[in-house]
């Protein structure tokens, strides 16, 4: 009982996913349109984007990137920039989550040791939105983006003509969120100077990141590069098969069963058609908050052509609540682990800065005429 608690608890999104897919059978009966509802491609996609990137954390690539930004003697304002900049670029290529799971630690471990815990609740606050934004800028930043990019076949440089104004503006607000507070010089000292690993397996994992990006801008088939990801791992690196997120993988199965039989009720789909028909992105906003980004859409994206509001709609709808975006949980679980930590203050300070940074940003996108 304490396995399955424990499991329950940590996989909750799937077990929604999964009670969801079998509801909406008894509405929607297998059928061989329930196999045709899975992206395979959007799938096959984000096994081998989350293979290649645990591959670069084995290699310690992130590690020595942190290391060599921040050893030193340093103002305490540029040390607190590049903590909020790490996650904001490196999300744009390894997932907001996964830019979170790398760099929240390192900051709480660097504030740490400078003796600036105080300032631990803000800053990765600041990160959490910081990957959440930042990845909204390529298709391969995050889940739904890479979903809406080929659900659509969008061109690339349709998709990042609508999000790079939103993505630059939201690089100036952190910014200088992250410089306002007062300054002074600290030293950064680490205990052990961390290297790469391995560059053969750094070469293999590069090689095999420029064919993620080729395949995602179409230039090669998505079972190529399945194909050519699995056959580098059992041959070269087969714990990193371990590290893949199965469970994104079988969450994203069952939304797409869900989805696709809540598209064959009628009643739901005059429903969901009607409301994205008046705002697509309102709409997304809206979903998000209450299902989380990834899987608001997944299911709106079936009673809509307006691929852009929904684009536009599911980023800024990471925005929000703690569970808006799935990554904003593992910066909350991250913090609570802290000394001294004091979740119900981390969650206000964290909800009003979503709510702030989501009318802000949604307020440059009606200017911007996004919406």
């Amino acid at each position: 009982m304490n396995a399955v608690l424990a499991f329950l608890k940590k996989e909750a999104v799937l077990c929604i996913a999964l009670l969801a897919a079998l509801l909406s059978l008894f509405w929607a009966p297998l059928s061989a349109d329930t196999l045709r509802s899975i992206d395979f491609r959007v799938l096959c996609l984000l096994f081998s984007l989350m293979s290649v990137v645990a591959g670069f954390q084995r290699c310690g690539v992130f590690g020595v990137l942190a290391q060599r930004l921040l050893a030193g003697k340093k103002e305490i304002r540029l040390i607190r920039l590049l903590l909020v900049l790490l996650p904001f670029f490196s999300s744009m290529f390894i997932t907001n989550d996964v830019a979170l799971i790398t760099f929240v630690p390192f900051a709480i471990l660097v504030l740490t040791m400078i003796g600036r815990p105080r300032e631990i609740l803000p800053l990765v606050v600041l990160q959490t939105l910081a990957a959440n934004l930042g990845s909204m800028a390529l298709p391969v930043g995050n889940p739904q983006n890479l979903f809406l990019y080929a659900k659509y076949n969008i061109s690339f440089f349709r998709f990042f003509t609508v999000m790079s104004p939103l993505t630059l503006l939201s690089l100036v607000i952190l910014s200088a969120a992250a410089l306002l507070p007062r300054s002074e010089a600290v030293e950064v000292r680490f205990a052990s100077r961390d290297s790469i690993r391995s560059l053969r397996l750094l070469t293999g994992y590069l090689v095999l990141f420029a064919a993620c990006l080729l395949t995602v801008f179409r230039l090669l088939p998505y079972w190529l590069l399945t194909g050519a990801v699995l056959a580098f791992l059992l041959l070269a690196d087969r714990p990193v098969l371990a590290r893949v997120d199965y469970s994104l993988l079988a969450t994203f199965v069952c939304f797409f069963v869900f989805a696709g039989n809540m598209e064959r009720i009628q009643p739901v789909r005059q429903l969901l058609e009607g409301l994205t028909a008046q705002s697509a992105a309102g709409t997304s906003v809206l979903a998000s908050q209450l299902l989380s980004n990834v899987p608001a859409a997944v299911l709106l994206s079936n009673f809509t052509d307006n691929w852009q509001g929904l684009l536009v709609g599911t980023n800024l709808g990471g925005l929000g609540t703690l569970i808006a975006s799935l990554a904003s949980l593992i910066s909350f679980r991250f913090y609570v682990k802290t000394p001294g930590a004091r979740p119900l203050r981390y969650l206000l300070v964290f909800t009003i800065a979503n709510v702030t940074m989501l009318a802000a940003l949604w307020g440059a996108a009606a200017a911007f005429r996004l919406l």
